[in-house]
């Protein structure tokens, strides 16, 4: 699902019109990336959390070539999806595995 897709749920399901219901999918995506680039995390209920997580620098390897490289330390995202959102994923796994 794209960003566009959204949008267009947004007009479809609520009845706005596609301009305006681009422009809020674009600010709400803009306020998630301000949030996480302060250094907050972001919670999404019924949904799930995004977090900054601070990776310590370590050593890798070239799959190709097998040599090894240094990777400094970054920062990186990371999603935990609610425990609303898990049970439905794995609620919607059994049913599938039922009907097998």
């Amino acid at each position: 699902m794209t960003k566009k897709d959204i949008a267009s749920l947004l007009h479809k399901k609520l009845g706005l019109n596609l301009k305006e219901s681009a422009r809020i999918v674009d600010k709400f995506f803009e306020i998630i990336v301000e949030t996480l680039s302060a250094g907050e995390d972001v919670k999404l209920p019924k949904f799930g959390s995004l977090k900054i997580q601070d990776r310590k620098p370590r050593i890798g390897r070239n799959p190709t070539t097998g040599e090894k490289i240094d990777i400094t330390s970054r920062k990186a995202i990371v999603f935990r999806p609610s425990k609303i959102l898990r049970s439905k994923l794995n609620s919607d796994k059994n049913e599938e595995d039922k009907v097998e």
